[in-house]
């Protein structure tokens, strides 16, 4: 499952992607920070189009996989409403050596912010509330190979 309502939990990750010939893994794990351009965030809540979710995540790991010299790619993304200090995302990369686990896990992190319809609602100190505008689609975005 690849998006979850549940904290994300890495050990699970590290497990599934354990790997004898890996000499090589990256995490990026994404947390929800206190702030954006300049406001107190109290929480925030992320929701999706799942189905076209699910398949674009797969599709990532997939181009992952085929692009970068690399083991294994699991991408996690959590859906519902999160607090500040929560995981949000988490990307385990498998390889042999380490530049191709870091290359893999930034292009995946990008692809994810570009091509997948999860939206982020985030809701302030000050009582307002406002969904955080994507990256276009169109713009230049992924990583060189």
């Amino acid at each position: 499952m690849r998006l979850v309502t549940a904290p994300i939990a890495l050990d699970d990750l590290l497990a599934e992607t354990a790997a004898p010939e890996a000499g090589a893994l990256a995490i990026f794990c994404g947390t929800v920070r206190n702030h954006n351009e300049n406001r107190q965030v109290k929480k925030l809540s992320y929701s999706a189009y799942e189905p076209l979710a699910e398949k674009t995540l797969a599709d990532i790991e997939h181009e992952a996989r085929s692009k970068f010299d690399i083991l294994d790619c699991r991408i996690v993304h959590r859906l519902g409403e999160l607090k500040i200090g929560d995981t949000s995302l988490l990307i385990v990369v498998r390889s042999v050596h380490r530049a191709e686990a870091y290359e893999a896990s930034r292009y995946a992190i990008e692809e994810v912010k570009h091509r997948a319809p999860i939206w982020k609602l985030e809701e302030y100190a000050d009582g307002t509330w406002s969904y955080v505008k994507g990256c276009s689609l169109n713009e230049r975005h992924h990583v060189e190979t």
